[in-house]
């Protein structure tokens, strides 16, 4: 029996496909951003080809649509957890799948234009609560996509990244309604029966026109102004000193002893630190200069292991490097640890702890640490935790299945509040100079809001510490990498970045990656990381393109609802 398939059902699968692969592009190649403003249209005009044929199950349609597109852009996230990343590309593709059902549900109670703007509004307020959720894999934001191409959205500095979601958003749109209008709203002879986005004059179909080519081109006009406008000479600056140790974390233990280990990272840095001690010695004339005194050393996420947050003294790591840095005065080291508390306690002291033996527990922290010569100490614990991986969700809920598995889940703990860390140094004249650092380990750096708390504290720089090498060579570390550059033009700071197998490196103000090191090489990187005090528009404000439209797909949603509830009593 010959399988026969109708040309409506190719023309289907063969737009969700081509969505699939126009929304990948812009996540896994440099140069394709400009995809993501008319990759939608292919899976609107899917969704309306559905409508009009009368399709029963369109949701499988576009929760299709959705997994492929989620496993194309994050397929790598198996490398470190199979089972992760299919349950990550099945439930976020969920979670857009129920955005779309919204949608086709709000065309009961809107006609016309309104319901595609409740899609828009909607996506967008999902983004924005994503960012909150405990159960949160915001890796997808719309908004991300340009993060390969920084000169096309040097406006994030004034909207953030969910700016970037509605210009994906209004574009879309705006090229899916030409077409609408193209066709005259007929699919294989069939139209809408409400005949939505029909009904255009000739002047206003030049004013859609025009409109829609100043939609496309303004914002990126405005980006490149800024983009190509003189730069500022930075006031001060920060000499700072990248070590890359390259030690595979999936043999970290068998193949090295947290002692070789250490040995590694000194004979990356000590070159440089005794270089550095010469450069100041041969500076006679060096005093108060625009460049702060003093050496930063970054050293990657989870470098150590040894560290009990109520007993710092007692980490061998840290003891020595504090004596190693006690040679080079004015030289701090920001290390990331994976760290432990000890509780003494009869009974279980949260759901988040461990039993080590009878009254005695720990929990868990991916922190990092700022220490130096002198015997200081400073910790911050990551709060944005990967979820599983890192962090137990909903641990009421969550425990009891995690306790069935036999405790598969990382349950880590992180800081209710931001905090800074501070590079600290003196002048020849004894003057110290403390300056605060925000640091984002490794997943932090994906949220704009939170890293926009760092500046607000008192920031005048951020660095990024990471281990990407989880997920081998793929486009995982790459995109990774980029969406440092979306951080960087939201507050205006330049970021130092330090991951374990790479790429570490310095990006600018603008999100230009300047100084670069190599990919799964040992490697030391030195450069100027430039001081900023100034705050944006969107460090000082807040997200508002979220909030806006947050309150009015609530207030879109009220409308629907009152409608539909009256029409349903109205046929009774």
């Amino acid at each position: 029996m010959k399988l026969k398939i109708s040309r409506e059902t190719l023309m289907i699968w063969g737009l969700i496909f081509l969505f699939s692969v126009m929304m990948s592009m812009p996540f896994l190649l440099p140069h394709c951003s400009w995809m993501a403003l008319v990759g939608f249209v292919p899976l609107l005009c899917a969704e309306r080809l559905l409508t009009l044929t009368g399709r029963r199950h369109v949701w499988l349609y576009l929760y299709a649509a959705f997994v492929l597109w989620n496993a194309f852009t994050t397929f790598w996230v198996c490398n470190a957890t199979v089972g992760g990343g299919i349950a990550a590309v099945l439930l976020n593709s969920l979670q857009m799948l129920v955005v779309f059902l919204l949608f086709r549900g709000s065309r009961r109670g809107f006609r016309g234009v309104l319901p595609y703007i409740f899609l828009a509004v909607a996506w967008i307020a999902w983004e924005k609560a994503y960012f909150g959720w405990d159960i949160s894999w915001p890796w997808l934001v719309l908004g991300n996509a340009f993060a390969r191409t920084p000169a096309l959205v040097q406006w994030y500095d004034v909207t953030g990244t969910l700016g970037g979601s509605l210009w994906v958003w209004a574009c879309n749109l705006g090229v899916f309604g030409l077409l609408v209008w193209l066709f005259d709203g007929e699919w294989f002879g069939r139209r809408l029966a409400d005949g939505s986005w029909q009904g255009f004059s000739p002047k206003a179909r030049i004013v859609y026109s025009a409109s829609l080519v100043f939609l496309f081109f303004a914002p990126v006009t405005w980006s490149l102004c800024k983009w190509f406008s003189p730069a500022c000479e930075p006031s001060e600056t920060i000499d700072v000193l990248v070590a890359q140790p390259n030690i595979d974390p999936y043999h970290k233990f068998e193949a090295m002893t947290q002692t070789q280990q250490n040995d590694l990272l000194e004979e990356l840095i000590k070159p440089e630190l005794i270089d550095y001690r010469r450069s100041l010695e041969r500076d006679s004339t060096w005093c108060g200069s625009a460049s702060e005194p003093g050496l930063l050393v970054l050293a990657p996420e989870t470098f150590t292991s040894d560290v009990t947050t109520n007993f710092l003294g007692a980490s061998p790591t840290l003891n020595r490097f504090k004596s190693l840095l006690g040679g080079y005065p004015g030289v701090n080291m920001l290390l990331g640890a994976s760290t432990y508390t000890r509780i003494e306690s009869a009974v279980r002291p949260s759901l988040t702890s461990r039993q080590i033996a009878d009254g005695l527990w720990y929990e868990s922290h991916n922190s990092a640490l700022m220490i130096d010569g002198s015997g200081r100490d400073e910790i911050f614990h990551k709060t944005k935790l990967v979820v599983a991986v890192e962090k137990l969700p909903y641990p009421v809920v969550f425990d009891p299945i995690d306790r069935e598995l036999g405790g598969v889940m990382g349950r880590c703990i992180g800081q209710d509040e931001i905090s800074l860390l501070h590079f600290r140094a003196a002048d020849r004249s004894g003057i110290v100079h403390d300056i605060p650092l925000g640091c984002a380990v490794c997943y932090e750096s994906v949220y704009g809001d939170y890293c926009r708390g760092y500046v607000l504290k008192g920031a005048r720089a951020l660095t990024v510490i990471t281990n990407d090498a989880w997920w081998g060579d793929t486009p995982g570390y790459r995109q990774h990498l980029s969406y440092a550059s979306l951080r960087a033009i939201e507050t205006r700071r330049a970021i130092a970045r330090c991951g374990n197998t790479g790429i570490s490196g310095l990006i600018d103000s603008r999100g230009r990656i300047v100084e670069q090191g190599p990919w799964w090489q040992p490697a030391t990187l030195r450069f100027q990381l430039p001081l900023s005090d100034d705050l944006t528009f969107f460090v000082t404000h807040g997200d508002i393109t979220g909030r806006l439209c947050t309150f009015t797909f609530l207030l879109l949603l009220a409308a629907a609802l009152v409608k539909f509830i009256t029409d349903s009593r109205k046929h009774k």
